[in-house]
């Protein structure tokens, strides 16, 4: 029997309503916790981005490069091993050459180093030293185009023109060496641009316009 005074069932009856009544204690624990959580996170990124945006600050500082692209002097702010690719679109915003395979493989990315052509893809930022980078963009000008440009142009050579940039690099820098080549020869500089459209035989029939052959 209670000494309290308090029958069986009464000790059962307030047994269940004690782990009710702690339930309800604790209804606003996890939402302290998830405010405070929430708190922590906020100043856990601000404090990464700040970090990041400081790092990169330095990190443009520190690299101390610089390219001739087109003519002019770029500072450049990527990490010395970066692609000379990522740094002419993503610094500079050309858009002549593109990312195709990342492998040296499809030509889509070719510029000239001194007027070789070279896959920009595979090429390091901090390799390019004191050679001159000429892209599509500095190869000619809207009022006065390459005559290359200018022939795929009235020739109608590109289809979906994602490989136009590594064609016309490529047979510009063909071009600078042997003014008139033979088909074979243009064949033979082109071997490693690739076409998924088909326009090939367009591509060379504009290139023989522009040598006048």
């Amino acid at each position: 029997m209670s000494t309290t005074g308090q029958g069986p069932d009464d000790e059962h009856e307030a047994a269940a309503r004690a782990p009710a009544s702690r339930s309800g204690d604790g209804d606003h624990e996890p939402q302290r916790m998830s405010r405070t959580a929430l708190i922590s996170a906020g100043v856990a990124a601000a404090t990464a981005i700040a970090g990041g945006t400081a790092y990169l600050v330095e990190r443009s500082r520190s690299t101390g490069l610089t390219i001739n692209v087109n003519g002019r002097d770029h500072p450049v702010s990527a990490a010395p091993d970066t692609p000379l690719l990522y740094v002419l679109r993503n610094e500079l915003g050309l858009r002549g050459p593109r990312f195709g395979c990342g492998l040296a493989e499809c030509g889509a990315c070719t510029v000239h180093l001194d007027g070789v052509a070279v896959r920009s893809c595979v090429t390091r930022v901090d390799g390019v030293g004191n050679r001159r980078v000429t892209t599509l963009e500095g190869l000619g000008t809207p009022s006065n185009p390459h005559p290359l440009q200018r022939a795929f142009i009235e020739q109608q050579a590109a289809q979906c023109g994602y490989c136009i940039n590594g064609m016309l690099m490529t047979a510009a820098a063909l071009l600078a060496s042997k003014p008139r080549p033979t088909d074979a020869e243009i064949k033979d500089a082109l071997a490693g641009n690739l076409c998924r459209c088909g326009s090939h035989y367009r591509i060379l029939r504009a290139i023989k316009a522009a040598i006048g052959t």
